[in-house]
């Protein structure tokens, strides 16, 4: 079985960590949900979805349960993890862990996916930042969880991967409003596009949220995922052309233990 290809981030490359941002390709499903499709949440094939998920963690080098996610509800709310999920995954939207062998798996399809690490303490984390959750804080409270656990915040760096770009990603004056009222400053995120519409920038907001939280370095991959039909699901993408549903991709962070290399 070929390994799915995946995208990386320089800041993230210290031993014992291993991570992966996976795009659509390298899975089992065709038609919309061609091919890497990990969401459950999705109306694809449960065997593919099951299939897929188990090449995800053959890549990360774990057993298909030791690769753990939430039921994302785009809050702010935090897990912290030490073991597989006996039951059904709890509701939040980012999830920490000092414990080697755990997976850390975020799903988006537009949202902005942000993985953890501080390696010298060997703790990670992984956080789904739509523009809901990332005004709400959810990547502050990642950090703060990270803390909780050991983590030195300047020693934490984090990467933000694939999500919807500026130029994809057009809203109305109600959404700036949500944001200049939170911050009249935040307006530096958007850019003015046609009649009353704007252009707002997820990943740059994502960014200054980080860096004003504390974090010493932060990555950008500026891969987007509505744009780059061929890398990555969209769900921007598969409304305005009227589809009935959309795959979801996969962010992954891992603290390795002695046998998997450390």
């Amino acid at each position: 079985m070929k390994t799915p290809p995946v995208f990386l981030a320089n800041n993230l490359c210290h031993t014992p960590i291993k991570h992966g941002f996976f795009g659509r390709c390298g899975g089992v499903p065709t038609g919309l949900y061609a091919s890497l499709n990990t969401g459950c949440g999705s109306s694809d094939d449960p065997a593919h979805i099951e299939e897929n998920r188990t090449r995800i963690a053959r890549a990360m080098r774990v057993e298909n349960d030791h690769l753990i996610g939430v039921y994302q509800v785009h809050s702010a709310k935090v897990v912290a993890v030490n073991a597989p999920w006996p039951e059904t995954p709890p509701q939040a939207d980012a999830l920490v862990s000092a414990t080697p062998g755990l997976a850390l798996g975020i799903l988006t399809a537009d949202c902005a996916p942000v993985l953890f690490a501080d390696h010298k303490a060997r703790i990670i984390g992984a956080a789904h930042a739509g523009w809901r959750g990332a005004l709400d804080g959810v990547l502050e409270a990642t950090i703060a969880a990270m803390i909780d656990l050991g983590a030195n915040l300047q020693n934490i760096q984090a990467t933000i991967g694939p999500c919807i770009a500026q130029t994809s990603y057009e809203v109305g004056p109600d959404f700036l409003q949500s944001f200049t009222d939170a911050k009249p400053g935040y307006q530096q995120f958007f850019m003015r596009g046609a009649g009353d519409r704007w252009h707002f920038d997820l990943e740059s907001f994502c960014a200054y949220r980080l860096t004003k939280a504390g974090v010493p370095g932060v990555e950008k991959l500026g891969l987007d995922t509505c744009a780059q039909e061929d890398d990555f699901f969209s769900y921007r993408r598969a409304t305005k052309r009227g589809e009935s549903d959309y795959g979801r991709n996969i962010s992954v962070i891992l603290l390795q233990s002695n046998a998997l290399g450390d």
